[in-house]
């Protein structure tokens, strides 16, 4: 699938007067069930290695070429899209609190939660993860398991570039209310970002608790982080620039709450 995939993909941007066919439509259909049954994921794990199936995301690009707008129904309310959403049953295994949105392509696995909230395309949210009210889960977000959303979080989403490397929320992270984190980065398992962090790919993520360690793009393990400002000059004048401050490291327990809770306490971090 993944090369039959990769060679339409190459066709249509080859051939702008391609005719996609039956066979391809089929072709396309059968990824994107995949992608929303768990099967394949746009983002994987391979031997501690973060690896983005550059495949899986032209199969959701491959698949906005094939459907149309149309009206669908919730109940008294209706809308106008492209995409389905997600019908979930009691086989699901995941609790999802009214208004809470998954479209279809996303994966939601057993045992997680969806307050009212927002799933996009080519997600991923694993076992015993919250994703709390107002929180947005990015188009090809990858979240772990037991992961805490708090209200409003949002994670960036990103299908083009093919090959960028999405949001990835590895297990065991607690990331507070409002928190923003985008554009591919990483946060590695077991991170607690305090209330109001915004991490981007160039946001400075300065470790205080050691002399000039400074991070992009990536937040390493078990690391409680808060918003913070490092002052710059301008011509302008001086002006602080938001950035991230590492205070202190979460202690490894095999009771991951308890050490959330401890982390908490002890750098009374706002959540």
């Amino acid at each position: 699938m993944k090369n039959e995939i990769l060679n339409l993909h190459q066709t249509l941007a080859d051939n702008k007067d391609y005719q996609i066919t039956q066979a391809d439509k089929d072709l396309i259909l059968s990824a994107m069930n995949d992608l929303d049954s768990g099967k394949i994921r746009v983002s994987e794990k391979n031997e501690g290695k973060w690896i983005t199936n550059e495949w899986v995301k032209k199969s959701i690009l491959l698949y906005f070429r094939i459907t149309t707008n149309k009206i669908i129904n919730s109940g008294d309310l209706s809308y106008f899209d492209k995409i389905p959403v997600k019908k979930f049953t009691e086989a699901n295994g995941v609790r999802v609190v009214p208004q809470a949105i998954a479209r279809f392509g996303s994966f939601v696995e057993a045992g997680a939660i969806l307050m009212p909230s927002y799933v996009n395309i080519g997600a991923y949210v694993g076992a015993g993860t919250m994703v709390d009210t107002w929180a947005t889960v990015g188009s090809c977000a990858q979240v772990g398991k037991n992961v805490h959303l708090s209200g409003g979080v949002g994670l960036g989403g990103v299908l083009e570039p093919a090959q960028a490397q999405p949001v990835i929320v590895e297990d065991d992270c607690f990331v507070g209310s409002r928190c923003i984190v985008v554009e591919g980065v990483h946060l590695e398992p077991g991170v607690v970002l305090g209330a109001g962090v915004t991490i981007t790919a160039s946001t400075k993520i300065i470790d205080v608790t050691q002399k000039d360690v400074v991070y992009k793009g990536r937040v390493p393990a078990n690391s409680v982080v808060i918003p913070g400002v490092e002052m710059k000059t301008y011509p302008a004048g001086t002006f602080g620039v938001p950035s991230a401050l590492i205070i202190g490291q979460r202690k490894e327990s095999t009771n991951k709450k308890t050490s959330l809770n401890d982390a908490l306490r002890d750098f009374n971090v706002s959540v």
